[in-house]
């Protein structure tokens, strides 16, 4: 008996998947992701570069572990941005306190492309809330809030 499932004669069985919370969300993530990318090619980076700015800069100086905790990023993958943030010279990585901890700061050239990328960042920001609303805008924050504590709980 074979355990593969019959997509042939079991398709009914599959179409709850299209409401797939991870699917739908990821889906809705990568299209505000090349909107947003879009919107911020004339300050020559992307929006999740954006964002990591934002964040050092709100932070200070902040290891990594806890910039991956503010991100809800795993390490390997917030290393890899990181690290090209780190070649276009808007971070500083260095070695922290303790040997196995590293701090990251954003540097001279990271602000002055945070201010070019800023106003940029607005007008994006704008489009999207006109477009959903100011209350549909809102709902969707809390809605997102609650789904990032979501991990917490597991």
């Amino acid at each position: 008996m074979s355990t593969q499932l019959d997509l042939s004669t079991n398709r009914a069985g599959l179409l709850p998947c299209l409401g797939c919370a991870c699917f739908n969300l990821r889906k809705a993530t990568r299209a505000v992701t090349q909107f947003y990318d879009e919107m911020l090619r004339p300050a020559g980076i992307r929006v999740t570069q954006f964002s990591l700015l934002v964040a050092v800069s709100l932070a200070g100086s902040v290891t990594v572990t806890r910039l991956a905790e503010l991100s809800v990023m795993d390490r390997t993958t917030l290393t890899r941005n990181l690290e090209v943030l780190e070649k276009q010279q808007l971070i500083d990585v260095s070695p922290g306190k303790d040997r196995r901890t590293r701090m990251v700061s954003i540097t001279m050239e990271g602000r002055e492309a945070l201010a070019m990328a800023l106003p940029l960042w607005k007008k994006a920001q704008s489009q999207v809330v006109e477009v959903l609303g100011a209350s549909r805008w809102q709902t969707l924050q809390e809605n997102l809030s609650e789904i990032v504590a979501m991990k917490e709980l597991s």
